[in-house]
């Protein structure tokens, strides 16, 4: 075999490992990429999968935190009141802090109620209900100035801004007071710290508000205010009992 032969078959060897070095390589690059290619949707979707349990977590706890009801820890009468005296006859009070109804009867008789509180002669227990919500243009008005008013209730302030709501009670039909203003109401009265401006901000008892609402549907009471001495509701002709009306049902209680 002469040089040319030679030189010829090694340049033919030589390319043949040449491509079969690149065909190798060539493959060691796909396999790579297959590989990279698998570890990317292998990490999608671990990360789909976590997002999809995150999300399902997160729905469930939203669903159960939803329809939590945080009771205030002051609230008497299977935790649907705050109870002010400790007078032997009981008055329980449902009202709702947008009813102008409750206004009135709160001006003609609340300075009577409270005379009979210091005289020890009744004991007081007021249920925040929120029948008028539908008469603050969606703002839930009602419920919310319950939750307030459980929040100033929890801050031992109760009767100071029960008070001071009707003071400042909106007109039915408007918006109502905003969360600022009933934060505001609070610091009136001392309410100053962040418990309970934080209480307003989350709506934090809305649900429990919601749920003396529900009780006092089920006690078969459908309108505001609504006045029980004794476990005997105070009736009247129309609208809220008169001062004298209480007066003679309270006497009759006390015997």
């Amino acid at each position: 075999m002469g040089p040319a032969e030679t030189n010829s078959e090694g340049r033919v060897s030589k390319a043949v490992r040449d491509r079969n070095r690149a065909k190798r390589i060539v493959e060691a690059q796909r396999a790579a990429e297959r590989r990279r290619k698998v570890t990317l949707w292998t990490t999608i979707g671990v990360v789909a999968v976590l997002i999809v349990a995150g999300l399902t977590g997160w729905a469930v706890i939203a669903a159960q935190n939803k329809g939590k009801v945080n009771t205030p820890s002051v609230a008497v009468d299977q935790g649907t009141a705050f109870q002010v005296g400790s007078g032997p006859v009981t008055l329980d009070l449902y009202e709702d802090f947008m009813c102008p109804v409750c206004h009135n009867f709160e001006n003609q008789s609340g300075a009577t109620i409270k005379q009979w509180v210091s005289q020890n002669k009744v004991t007081v227990r007021y249920h925040p209900v929120a029948i008028l919500n539908g008469s603050s243009n969606g703002t839930n008005y009602s419920t919310r100035a319950a939750g307030a008013a459980a929040a100033a209730a929890e801050g031992g302030k109760f009767v100071e801004y029960h008070d001071l709501l009707y003071q400042n009670q909106p007109a039915e039909g408007s918006d109502g007071l905003d969360n600022a203003k009933l934060i505001e109401l609070g610091k009136q009265v001392g309410l100053t710290s962040s418990a309970f401006s934080d209480a307003v901000t989350n709506k934090t008892y809305d649900t429990w508000a919601d749920k003396v609402t529900d009780t006092f549907a089920e006690r078969g009471y459908n309108a505001t205010p609504t006045v029980v001495v004794n476990g005997k509701q105070v009736t009247t002709q129309g609208g809220a009992p008169s001062t004298a009306d209480l007066t003679a049902a309270v006497t009759a209680a006390a015997g």
